[in-house]
């Protein structure tokens, strides 16, 4: 029976998520040489080919796809105990790797993330955008990020965001050149920013107002796949958008855009973390945890002034 290091599991979870021998490389502080080596050797003991290789991509083959499912989980709590037995109960250390829309680390980062880092200097932040569910366990995370309504229901869920809720906003000049819409049907008349879905469907605009709900296609002047974009073309004038409020506060406050029509714009569940039921949490996500429950308590806590 042949034993396998943990180094080349490490090395096989680094390349499949990076879908890279270099940026595996990179992330476990290797030379592009020594992981090439740790996983063609894994595959000459196992006498199976896990990755298909060319100049330009690296991908798992369907025997690497079911390696890669049953030893992540197992890597991942084999680490996991080692930071337990490392970490002090206020400083854990090691790495922490999160699966996120990259929307939400947008609006995340400065509120959330940036503090954890403050806070836990010995920890590591890993965290991989992507718009497609992944199932956390099998893939090595140990939480995600999605929206309340997208949380698996097995997971426990954290919130980290009140209720969020789309606005249809535009610029103070763009209004005045072309009107207000009132009706679902004025926003017809209107060029609109579209949303490309990761799917690669065009994202039609779902509105609803007593119990009314409606779809409706506001034709785009131009498509992006990025909400971060779409907030930058709403802010130069292109057209109305429909972004998350999370994105345009202070462009309201400041009146460098103006939102229409917010009776038909009805909140939803906001950010949450998930993570599985395990009888022990790693520190790193518990201090995580935690951190978010006390800023969310500060934020709701009634101004004594």
């Amino acid at each position: 029976m042949h034993r396998t290091g943990l180094t080349e599991l490490e090395v096989i979870l680094a390349v499949a998520h990076r879908q890279s021998f270099r940026a595996a490389a990179r992330e476990l502080g290797m030379s592009a040489t020594a992981v090439s080596n740790a996983v063609a050797g894994l595959e000459s003991r196992l006498k199976v080919r896990l990755f298909n290789r060319s100049t330009r991509s690296v991908a798992l083959t369907p025997a690497g796809q079911r390696y890669v499912e049953r030893i992540a989980p197992a890597l991942a709590e084999i680490q996991r105990a080692s930071e337990e037995i490392m970490a002090e109960p206020d400083s854990p250390s090691g790495t922490l790797r999160i699966n996120a829309p990259q929307e939400s680390v947008s609006l995340l980062f400065e509120p959330l993330i940036q503090p954890y880092l403050l806070r836990y200097p010995q920890m590591r932040l890993d965290i991989t955008s992507e718009s497609r569910m992944v199932d956390i366990v099998a893939e090595g995370y140990d939480a995600g990020i999605r929206l309340a309504e997208s949380v698996p229901q097995d997971m426990i869920a954290v919130p980290l965001t009140g209720d969020l809720k789309m606005l249809i906003v535009a610029t103070p000049e763009y209004f005045a050149r072309h009107g207000k819409p009132q009706t679902p049907d004025d926003l017809l008349t209107h060029r609109s920013i579209g949303m490309r879905m990761s799917h690669g469907g065009l994202y039609h605009w779902e509105l609803e107002r007593h119990q009314q709900k409606l779809t409706v296609n506001v034709p785009p002047r131009i498509v992006l796949n990025e909400m971060r974009a779409i907030h930058r073309a709403a802010l130069s004038g292109v057209g109305l958008a429909f972004i998350s409020d999370g994105f345009v506060r202070e462009d309201l406050a400041a009146g460098r855009l103006e939102s229409v029509m917010e009776a038909w714009c009805p909140a939803f569940g906001g950010l949450r973390l998930y993570y599985p039921g395990r009888r022990h949490v790693p520190p790193g996500l518990r201090a995580f945890i935690d951190l978010a429950h006390e800023l969310r308590a500060l934020a709701n806590k009634p101004s004594s002034g």
